[in-house]
C-alpha cells in the first residue's frame, strides 16, 4: 500500500514538474515572439512617408523604378497619377517580403527538425538584427529594399515559434501556448505601430524621421537575441529529429509547391490517409482560407496609403488607426470569439466574411473620418474571427501524427495569399483608384461564402 502511494505521489510530482517546464516554454516563446513583433510592427504607420520620403529626395534608383511606371501608364492610356505610384511600390515591397517569408518558413523548419529549434531561432533572429541594422543606415531606397528582402528570408522565427510550442508533449499545453501565440500578435501589432509612430514624431532637425524607429527595432531584435539565447531551452529532443536536412527539406518541397498545398498532398500521401470526403472538405477549406487572406491581405497594403493620400494622415494618426483596429480585435477575441462552441466556426466564420463586404465598400467610399470608422470597426470584427475559427476547423482533420502537416499547409497557403494580395490588390489600385479596388475586392468575398456553404460534415474515421 505505502509502495502505491509512492509510486502516485511520484507521477504526480512528474507532472508537475513536466507541467512547470511547458508553461515556462509557453512563456519565454510568447515573451520572445511579443518582442520580434514590436520591433516588427513599427514600421507599419511610417511605409507611405518612407515611400514618399524616397520620391522627395529624388532617389536614383526609386526615380528609375517611377519612370518604368510612367512609360507603361502611357504606353496602356491610363492617366498618370503618380500618387498612386507610391501605392504600386508598396504592394511590391509588402509581396516580395511575404514571398520570401513563403520560401523561408518550410525551409528553415526543415533545418529545425534535423539541428533543433533553437540554433535555428538564434540564426533567424541574427538576420532580422542585420535587415534593421540596414534600416537604419539606408538613405537611399536600394538599402531599404534590400533591409527588407533580408527580413522577409529571416521571417521563418514565426513559424518556428509555433514548431516550439508543436513541440510540448501536453495537449493543454499546445493549446494554451498556441492562443498565447495570438495574443503576442495582437499585442504586437496594437502596440508597435503607436511605438512607430510616436518615435517618428520625436525627430530632432537634420535627422532622417524614421530613424528612431529603425534603431528602436533594432534593439528590440538584439534583446530578443539575448534573451533567447539565456531562457529558451531546446524542445526537440535528438532521438526524434529527422536523420538528415535532406529528408527534411524532401517534406519542406511539398509546402513549397502551390499545386501540393491546394492538394493537400503532404497529408494524402501517407498511409493513413483522411477520407475522400474529409480531403474534399480540406481542399474547400484550404482554397477559402487562400482566398480570405488574398483579398484581405490586399486590404491591409493598401489601407495605410489610403488614409494618407484621401484624408492626410500623419504617422501618429496611422498608429492611431493600427492601435484602435488592434484594440477592437482584441476586445471581439476575448469577448465573443473564445466562446464560439465547437462545431459553429463555420457559421460565425460566414456571418464576418457577409461583414467583410460593407466594410470594404464603407473604406473604399469613404468620404470622411466617421465613415472610414465604421468600416474599419467591420473590417476588425471579421479580422478576429475568420483566422482563428478557420484554423480550429482545419487542426480537426488528420490523425494526430498528420495535424502538423495539416497545419503546416494551412500557414504555407497564408504565406502564398500574402505574397500575392498586396500586389494585385496595389496594381488595381494603381489602374482604377481606391474606390474600384475596394469595391471588387469586396465582392470577391462572395467566393469564400459560397465554398464555405459546400463544407459536408466532417466524417469521424480519424
Amino acid at each position: 500500500m505505502a509502495l502505491q502511494e509512492r509510486g502516485t505521489s511520484s507521477s504526480n510530482s512528474t507532472n508537475d514538474k513536466q507541467e512547470q517546464n511547458h508553461n515556462r516554454v509557453i512563456t519565454i516563446v510568447f515573451l520572445a515572439l511579443f518582442i520580434d513583433l514590436l520591433g516588427f510592427a513599427l514600421i507599419l504607420p511610417l511605409f507611405p512617408s518612407i515611400l514618399d520620403y524616397y520620391s522627395q529626395t529624388e532617389d536614383g534608383f526609386y526615380l528609375s523604378l517611377q519612370r518604368g511606371v510612367d512609360w507603361f501608364a502611357a504606353m496602356a492610356g491610363i492617366p498618370p497619377e503618380r500618387k498612386y505610384n507610391s501605392v504600386l511600390f508598396g504592394g511590391l515591397i509588402g509581396s516580395i517580403f511575404s514571398l520570401l517569408q513563403f520560401f523561408s518558413s518550410p525551409l528553415t523548419g526543415a533545418v529545425s527538425d534535423h539541428w533543433g529549434r533553437r540554433p535555428v531561432i538564434l540564426m533567424t533572429v541574427m538576420g532580422l538584427i542585420a535587415s534593421y541594422s540596414l534600416w537604419a543606415a539606408s538613405r537611399t531606397f536600394g538599402v531599404f529594399l534590400l533591409s527588407r528582402i533580408i527580413g522577409g528570408i529571416s521571417k521563418g522565427n514565426v513559424s518556428l515559434s509555433t514548431a516550439i510550442i508543436a513541440d510540448l508533449h501536453s495537449p493543454k499545453a499546445r493549446s494554451k501556448g498556441m492562443a498565447m501565440i495570438g495574443v503576442a500578435f495582437s499585442l504586437g501589432f496594437t502596440l508597435g505601430p503607436m511605438m512607430g509612430a510616436y518615435l517618428a514624431m520625436q525627430t530632432e532637425k537634420g535627422e532622417v524621421f524614421y530613424l528612431r524607429s529603425a534603431l528602436s527595432a533594432l534593439v528590440f531584435s538584439v534583446a530578443d537575441l539575448i534573451f533567447i539565447f539565456l531562457l529558451l531551452p531546446e524542445t526537440l529532443p535528438k532521438e526524434k529529429r529527422v536523420p538528415s536536412v535532406t529528408s527534411g527539406f524532401q517534406a519542406a518541397v511539398d509546402l513549397l509547391s502551390p499545386l501540393a498545398l491546394f492538394q493537400f498532398s503532404a497529408v494524402t500521401r501517407g498511409k493513413e490517409s483522411p477520407s475522400e470526403q474529409n480531403v474534399q472538405n480540406l481542399k474547400i477549406l484550404g482554397l477559402a482560407y487562400f482566398l480570405y487572406l488574398f483579398l484581405f491581405s490586399g486590404l491591409e497594403y493598401t489601407l495605410s496609403f489610403l488614409t494618407h493620400q484621401r484624408f492626410h494622415f500623419s504617422s501618429m494618426q496611422q498608429g492611431k488607426m493600427f492601435f484602435f483596429i488592434g484594440i477592437t480585435m482584441a476586445v471581439i477575441q476575448g469577448g465573443y470569439a473564445r466562446r464560439i462552441k465547437p462545431g459553429n466556426e463555420i457559421r460565425a466564420v460566414k456571418r464576418a466574411i457577409m461583414l467583410l463586404i460593407p466594410a470594404f465598400l464603407l473604406i473604399g467610399w469613404a468620404a470622411n473620418v466617421t465613415m472610414l470608422s465604421a468600416g474599419l470597426l467591420l473590417y476588425s470584427f471579421a479580422a478576429a474571427i475568420v483566422i482563428p475559427c478557420l484554423s480550429a476547423v482545419v487542426s480537426g482533420y488528420g490523425t494526430a501524427a498528420q495535424k502538423g502537416r495539416v497545419m503546416g499547409i494551412l500557414r504555407s497557403l497564408g504565406a502564398l495569399a500574402r505574397a500575392l494580395g498586396p500586389i494585385l490588390a496595389a496594381a488595381v489600385y494603381w489602374l482604377a483608384g481606391a474606390e474600384i479596388c475596394f469595391t471588387i475586392c469586396g465582392a470577391f468575398f462572395l467566393v469564400p461564402l459560397a465554398l464555405l456553404r459546400s463544407i459536408k460534415q466532417q466524417t469521424k474515421e480519424e
